[in-house]
């Protein structure tokens, strides 16, 4: 193991570009000077795909979580109840803004592992008219399941005017995202995860519905009012000072996304999830989500036969290889494989041979390179 090499493949923070690191080393200029305007007018436009929105998207020098606390802060009124849909760790945040704030919440458990069923959140409105919010996460991070937004607008629309927030933070760069044609109301991402930079950027954007109701809440906020970032975006500034060399590398980012082209970029991630999904079945270690349920950006693994510690320790003591563990409950029961980003099949192949010695280093019997051909095979069938 070389001093300097590290392999990180955790969902977040993610390796950085090249380029990307490059471009944040710039010179440094002035916040409220032209170039700064010239670089934020360039960032603007290209933002909107990938949120899938004609809606600005407004940039917020701060961590994933200050955007979600934003979706809570701006769109809940003093005394309106709301719906978080909890699918993991990532859901369970928004409880706890919510609880900060003491916005009266209703919480909506669902089996860690396991995607939320629209269904059930319909007829949850059904019996609760007065929720005026439903917050949900897109991908949870920490099961590695993907949920259906795509449907949870069409199904919360059909009982209730409430809201839809969602925490993409995990997700949005690296999975189709369509927030206008969803019916979502308030999206969220963070910067370093499929947005390929350092943590420290929030990108949030509101739908038209919502900044009605964002125009008109009383609740109290300062650094995190959208309406301030919205009207400074419209001079191509921001309300406080920005986080500039994030700025700069946000610029070679979505440079490189127009270069690879979003849906290639989409097609890849699920290369990747497919390519990591086979080869740990064809080493005989239980998935924690189904297929139907399962996030091209990270994948959650529950082994029966050895520590899911234990070998994370492997990993990285052995060949440099970060992994994340699980949260909560599920903290030492399972581990989680990153791919998202910066990430490419040829990554994937890496992990996958690296983590074949961890397991024999481990004990567990398996027979090397059989995950590696299954991943093999799945690339070969992915591209023809």
């Amino acid at each position: 193991m070389l001093a300097d090499q590290q392999f990180l493949r955790i969902p977040g923070p993610s390796p950085i570009p090249p380029s990307v690191q490059r471009a944040m080393s710039q010179t440094m200029i002035g916040h409220r000077g032209q170039e700064a305007k010239e670089l934020i007018h360039s960032i603007r436009p290209k933002l909107k795909p990938i949120f899938g929105t004609e809606q600005d998207v407004m940039i917020v020098s701060a961590s994933g979580t200050s955007g979600l606390e934003m979706a809570v802060v701006n769109t809940v009124k003093p005394g309106e109840e709301v719906l978080v849909v909890v699918t993991g760790a990532f859901g369970d945040r928004f409880t706890k803004i919510c609880g900060a704030y003491d916005i009266n919440y209703h919480r909506m458990d669902v089996e860690w592992g396991k995607a939320f069923d629209p269904n059930e959140v319909k007829e949850y409105l059904q019996k609760h008219p007065e929720i005026k919010v439903v917050f949900a996460t897109f991908c949870e991070t920490s099961t590695g399941v993907l949920n259906p937004i795509d449907k949870l607008g069409e199904a919360v629309r059909s009982v209730s005017d409430a809201l839809i927030a969602v925490d993409g933070v995990s997700c949005v760069g690296g999975v189709e995202t369509k927030m206008d044609e969803w019916g979502i109301d308030v999206l969220v991402t963070g910067s370093q995860k499929a947005m390929m930079l350092p943590a420290g950027l929030a990108f949030i954007a509101a739908s038209e519905r919502a900044w009605e109701k964002i125009e008109a809440n009383e609740q109290s906020r300062f650094y995190l009012d959208l309406k301030k970032y919205r009207d400074n975006l419209l001079n191509d500034s921001t309300p406080f000072t920005p986080a500039l060399s994030l700025f700069f590398g946000l610029e070679q980012v979505l440079h490189l996304f127009e270069e690879e082209g979003l849906q290639h970029v989409f097609q890849r991630h699920n290369l990747m999830k497919n390519m990591t999904r086979e080869a740990i079945r064809a080493l005989g270690i239980p998935l924690l989500t189904r297929d139907e349920d399962a996030s091209p950006t990270v994948t959650a693994i529950r082994p029966e036969d050895f520590e899911a510690e234990g070998l994370r320790k492997i990993l990285n003591n052995e060949f440099a290889l970060t992994v994340a563990g699980g949260q909560q409950h599920m903290k030492g029961e399972i581990f989680r494989i990153g791919h998202m980003g910066y990430c490419s099949p040829a990554d994937v192949l890496q992990i996958i041979g690296i983590l074949e010695l961890s397991l024999q280093r481990a004990g567990k019997s398996i027979e090397l390179g059989k995950g590696v051909a299954a991943a093999q095979q799945v690339y070969l069938q992915g591209v023809q």
